[in-house]
């Protein structure tokens, strides 16, 4: 969150328009820099811990990662830097269209309650305005993704093969997605996806706003002066 809410106010500044301010819907691209520094590595640990199978029934059953930490180093040692990027352009197209969804959903929700509201047209939202549309707009990232997300999943999920490339590999896991197990295989998930981000979306964006209403009312000095939708 840190990462996402800084680079949004990176861009912000960097692709505004220099005359009215206004940012346009480019700078929703944040998603890629968070995936890039930060979702990507820990997707795939996530996943290959997630994946192995490990019987605690069996003591001489001892999984192949014990932990977080240990995982990255075997899967470092084993196949290199790279594998904990594999993915990596799928799941920058995942964070992108997430956030460019996302934010572009809460502003537009934003304005229009402010607009049906004349008493909120210069001011912050109530909280529980602001969760609901945190709520909604949440829910609309992961529904406008779901089939990019299946594919990553199952790509990050196995180590890589020789003489295989990416692109490859994304066609065979969508082909045989399809083939297998029909169109509704994409969406697979998608409703624990959504239980999981929406609410969290819900509750980041409230907090946001609370914060930076306090901190643009308070003394403290903030970089590039007041805040802008």
């Amino acid at each position: 969150m840190a990462i996402r809410f800084t680079s949004y106010g990176w861009y912000k500044q960097l692709l505004a328009n220099k005359e009215t301010g206004v940012v346009s819907g480019q700078a929703t691209f944040l998603g890629i820099t968070e995936a890039v520094m930060v979702v990507t590595p820990m997707e795939v640990i996530k996943i290959r811990l997630q994946a192995q199978y490990h019987s605690m029934a069996d003591p001489l059953d001892i999984p192949k990662y014990r932990n977080a930490a240990h995982a990255m180093y075997t899967v470092l040692r084993e196949e290199g830097i790279g594998a904990i990027y594999r993915g990596v352009a799928l799941t920058a197209l995942r964070q992108g269209t997430n956030q460019a969804v996302n934010f572009t959903a809460y502003t537009e929700f934003k304005s229009l309650l402010q607009d049906w509201q004349p008493l909120y047209h210069d001011k912050e939202l109530p909280s529980y305005q602001t969760m609901l549309i945190g709520l909604l707009s949440g829910a609309m990232g992961p529904l406008s993704n779901a089939p990019i997300d299946t594919i990553k999943t199952r790509l990050q999920r196995t180590p890589g093969r020789e003489g295989e490339t990416a692109i490859s590999r994304v066609r065979a896991i969508a082909k045989d997605m399809f083939k297998q197990e029909g169109f509704h295989a994409f969406y697979k998930g998608i409703t624990p996806r959504i239980m999981r981000v929406a609410p969290g979306q819900a509750v980041t964006f409230t907090v946001y706003e609370f914060i930076k209403e306090r901190l643009e009312n308070s003394s403290i000095a903030t970089v590039g002066g007041k805040y802008e939708e």
